[in-house]
């Protein structure tokens, strides 16, 4: 390697660190500020007083979960005179009858059932749920997406804190249904639990701004209509909504004591489009919302959370292009004769990584999962934000740049275990994780002949994190092509099959048994991510 491209490279990897470590050292600043005390009123509202709430379930050919939903709906303990139930399907399979024969067996038992349907599915998600918001009675609306599962008492308390006529929306967190089916839910699991206690928990006990989920979440009418209702120009109607509220003066309140079950994408196809649209949405969302965040009055600490959450996933680009130069930059170094610079080379990755790592153990350990096996569990998750990187950080880019997207719902399987909504697999994510998985081996092989043994534990777990997802995802997209004669794509609506359920023997990654075995995609062959 010339003087002139150490240096550059060098120089790229020290700018890379420059921003990845802030984003590294924030999820230190959430873990301490989760540690505050907020207290909010916990009582039961007055029965004599109940307030009308609207319970929404926006639903989309979710027929493997559309039954359990509609009837967790129509079992919470409420009033029936108070509760409305609103089915807001925009289905155009099999799930339409469904929904109707779920609506009519609880109309037939004294329920306020609605099957609202459109014309057609404008604005998506954002679109059905102002829809039903223009006919709602409730003065409350209660929302949960066709694959959670609420358990009875989940209205009452999301209703108390409303007591106080500041709050405007009341954010449950979410627990997993089938956190121990692979490698995939597991390591989501761990990214959840993160996410939810840390993230949402350290901001709202914080006082910083943070988002309602799109789902198990209860909202203030009047709060809804003031910050201007859904609207459909992001991909994250949700998080759009939530800033608009908070930046017009509501508080938002997050109960982490309070759990609606759901289900975890079991496949790499479906976990991608759920992070895709996030990301994307994510700094669409941070687009919008910055000019008005940046005039408003609010204390430096809460606008500069704001500007960290809503363009945290530029993260993801940051960690492809460390990938990019995790062992040049070593042999830049030996280049230059900066050897002696080894511990602080050595410094620099672990300070990118550790606190990833301290979070989402933390995390682990308020779940109380079982210290036994949580390293592993740990380093499953950190590999699973690494694969994810390439196709996170296409739907970054796309965010900076495009509009008017079509919202691609996550694929749901429900009990049955089976797929039954397509979504759209991306060839290039497939093939760029693969190329990466080949890079990354390469250098395996280049730092273990060039004894540059410091890189290799950092070059395992990029391995690790690109084949995981990689293998799945080419084999996808192979069967998208050999299946239709178009890559990467599959007819809408598969064959009703039950997927086998065996020990994973094959496909391993080079790190087998230690880290990650890459998972064969459930129902493949039909399923287009």
């Amino acid at each position: 390697m010339s003087e002139s491209i150490a240096v550059l490279v060098i120089a790229l990897t020290a700018l890379i660190f420059a921003f990845l470590i802030p984003f590294a050292a924030h999820r230190t600043h959430l873990l301490l500020l989760a540690r505050r005390r907020r207290e909010e009123i916990r009582a039961p509202w007055p029965e004599a007083s109940l307030p009308a709430v609207t319970v929404q379930l926006p639903m989309y050919n979710e027929y493997a979960v559309a039954g359990q939903a509609i009837d967790a709906a129509c079992s919470l303990d409420y009033p029936s005179e108070l509760l409305e139930i609103q089915v807001l399907d925009d289905s155009d399979d099999e799930t339409l009858g469904l929904v109707e024969q779920r609506v009519l067996a609880w109309r037939d038992r004294g329920l306020n059932v609605k099957h609202v349907r459109r014309e057609g599915r404008n604005g998506f998600k954002a679109g059905a749920l102002r829809a039903g918001t223009r006919d709602a009675n409730g003065d409350f609306l209660l929302i949960f997406d066709a694959d959670f599962v609420p358990g009875p008492h989940v209205l009452r308390e999301l209703l108390s804190p409303m007591q106080d006529p500041t709050v405007g929306m009341v954010q449950a967190a979410w627990s997993h249904l089938n956190r121990e089916e692979n490698w995939l839910t597991e390591a989501q699991s761990y990214l959840l639990d993160g996410h939810f206690l840390y993230e949402q928990g350290g901001r709202y006990r914080g006082g910083r701004f943070f988002n309602f989920n799109g789902t198990a979440g209860l909202w203030r009418r009047s709060c809804m209509n003031e910050a201007g209702g859904w609207e459909a120009d992001t991909l994250t109607e949700d998080l759009d909504l939530s800033y608009r509220a908070q930046l017009a003066g509501w508080r938002f309140v997050y109960l982490d004591d309070v759990a609606v079950p759901a289900e975890i994408p079991a496949t790499v196809s479906a976990l991608e489009v759920q992070q895709r649209r996030w990301a994307q949405g994510g700094v669409q969302t941070g687009r919008k919302i910055l000019p008005r965040l940046l005039r408003s009055r609010l204390p430096v600490p809460v606008k500069l959370e704001a500007l960290v959450h809503l363009f945290g996933h530029f993260a993801h680009p940051l960690t492809w292009g460390l990938a990019f130069l995790l062992f040049p930059s070593a042999v830049a170094r030996r280049a230059l004769e900066l050897d002696h610079l080894l511990g602080l080379d050595l410094l620099l990755f672990a300070a990118a990584t550790m606190p990833f790592g301290v979070f989402y153990w933390a995390a682990g350990e308020r779940r109380g999962r079982l210290r036994q096996g949580r390293f592993r569990s740990v380093l499953k998750t950190l590999a699973l934000g690494i694969g994810l990187s390439v196709p996170v950080s296409r739907a970054v880019f796309r965010g900076l740049g495009r509009t008017g997207d079509p919202f691609e719902r996550t694929p749901k399987r429900g009990d049955r275990r089976r797929d039954r909504y397509a979504a759209v697999r991306v060839p290039l994510d497939a093939l760029l994780k693969g190329a990466m998985a080949v890079l990354m081996t390469a250098y395996l092989v280049a730092a273990i002949r060039g004894a540059y043994w410091g890189q290799i534990p950092f070059i395992l777990l990029f391995l690790s994190g690109y084949t995981g997802l990689g293998i799945p995802a080419l084999r996808g997209a192979l069967m998208g092509f050999a299946g239709s004669g178009t890559p990467g794509f599959v007819k809408h609506q598969c064959e009703e099959r039950e997927p086998e359920y065996r020990a994973r023997e094959q496909g391993l990654s080079p790190l087998a048994g230690v880290l990650v075995a890459p998972e064969p995609e459930v129902a493949g062959e039909c399923e287009a991510a």
